[in-house]
């Protein structure tokens, strides 16, 4: 049974992370800024959407009709989702982009206090041609960013119509709207292993090439990594190339810095110990071992810490230590099976990307959160990538993206970046 609680709990944490600090909002932020310069083209697998009050809208089957989630204003002149009696009420995790500095870690409680680009995939296209991003992948906010919230509900068959309306909606709508500049999306049905690789073969027919799950999933009451029971997924999304997105925090928070620490405490806390922790788990739990073929993304956790963590893996693995299902050195499996996504990494990326492989380095906008680089995403990779080579560049920039989760880019785009 899925931990109902732990996942609450996961929430609460999130809450007691980014509520109100200060005095409310001001007005909504300006809806169109300048357009910048262009330099590189650029691709983002880590950005987020809000999902918009009308998502779930005939989606369902007519058995679930009256039971359609839906926005609804709180009594604290709030908006909230409304899930089959299951109310969540942060329904734009974090949604910050085009607020000042001071007020991005008050919780954006309505949609009216979001850019609209968050969950209108019109305006969504026309901030990333602000930012001169040409592709975003894009994870949940509400539903969780690996889908786990929908685990709260008691009903599977119900569950199962929930995933299938979000992928059909991602799909249809939101990829569906510019399917050359939306790399779509999948959520994983959570609650049968063995459902969830149907799901996924089906999925990967209708042209989905990828899926996003929870990093850890003991956390939140989900069956553990270090057992076979989503041996079936994992095999499923190795047979049809479905590459894994898997979302620091997506499965809750493991690490927990003191509640009395200051906001400007979290980020950094968040941008290494939630990365580092998961990797650790996935290796050891024979995933990589098991699966050769399957790719891993770890999105939101930077690079700084893979050396680190390599050379920590490399003593460990010289003193024989037995490892269930580990087969080969384990920083070899780190290497091999992951790949990893920059969201400011200069120093790591300029002096040791060649340890860690050039082909192994995607880069991440993360909009529309506080850490995002929107709407200075090119003026930000132009200064990091100064003086590195270009094919190096283009490598890091989109390329690698490009052929992971096989979104093409025209080769008009490539020679001119100012053609989108």
């Amino acid at each position: 049974m899925v931990d109902v609680a732990a996942i609450h709990a996961v929430s609460e944490q999130l809450e007691v992370q980014r509520k109100a600090v200060g005095s409310p909002y001001s007005p909504r932020p300006e809806a169109h800024p300048e357009r910048r310069s262009r330099h590189h083209l650029l691709i983002s697998v880590d950005d987020h959407l809000v999902e918009p009050p009308d998502l779930f809208e005939g989606r369902l089957p007519k058995k679930f009709a009256d039971r359609e989630p839906r926005v609804i204003e709180t009594t604290e002149g709030n908006q909230a989702w409304l899930l089959d009696g299951l109310l969540l009420p942060e329904i734009a995790i974090n949604a910050v982009a085009g607020r000042p500095v001071e007020e991005q870690f008050i919780e954006p409680l309505r949609y009216d206090l979001v850019r609209r680009g968050t969950w209108d995939i019109k305006e969504r296209i026309a901030d990333m041609d602000v930012d001169g991003v040409y592709a975003s992948l894009n994870f949940p906010s509400a539903l969780g960013f690996g889908g786990v919230r929908l685990t709260m509900l008691d009903d599977p068959d119900f569950v199962l119509a929930l995933v299938r309306a979000y992928n059909d909606w991602q799909m249809d709508e939101w990829a569906g709207y510019r399917p050359d500049r939306i790399i779509p999306c999948q959520i994983a049905y959570l609650l049968n292993a063995k459902i969830a690789a149907d799901e996924v073969r089906a999925n990967a027919a209708r042209g989905y090439h990828t899926v996003t799950f929870p990093d850890l999933t003991h956390l939140v009451g989900l069956p553990s990594l270090f057992s076979d029971y989503w041996d079936p997924f994992f095999a499923a999304c190795e047979e049809t190339e479905t590459v894994l997105s898997v979302h620091a925090c997506s499965g809750g928070v493991a690490n927990k810095i003191d509640p009395a620490a200051p906001l400007n405490a979290v980020a950094p806390f968040f941008g290494v110990a939630q990365a580092i922790h998961p990797a650790i788990e996935w290796i050891y739990a024979g995933i990589p071992s098991r699966f050769p073929e399957l790719r891993i993304c770890l999105s939101e956790g930077g690079i700084g810490w893979v050396i680190g963590l390599l050379d920590r893996l490399n003593h460990e693995y010289a003193r024989n230590i037995p490892g269930r299902w580990v087969d080969g050195a384990p920083s070899e499996l780190l290497l091999r099976k992951f790949v990893f996504c920059m969201l400011d990494d200069p120093t790591t990326m300029r002096q040791v990307r060649h340890v860690i492989g050039i082909d192994r380095l995607l880069l991440e906008v993360d909009y529309p959160h506080a850490d995002s680089s929107w709407p200075n995403s090119q003026e930000k990779w132009r200064r990091q990538f100064e003086g590195i080579p270009e094919e190096e560049v283009r490598r890091m920039a989109w390329k690698n993206a490009s052929e992971l989760f096989k979104h093409p880019v025209p080769a008009s785009v490539q020679a001119d970046p100012d053609s989108f």
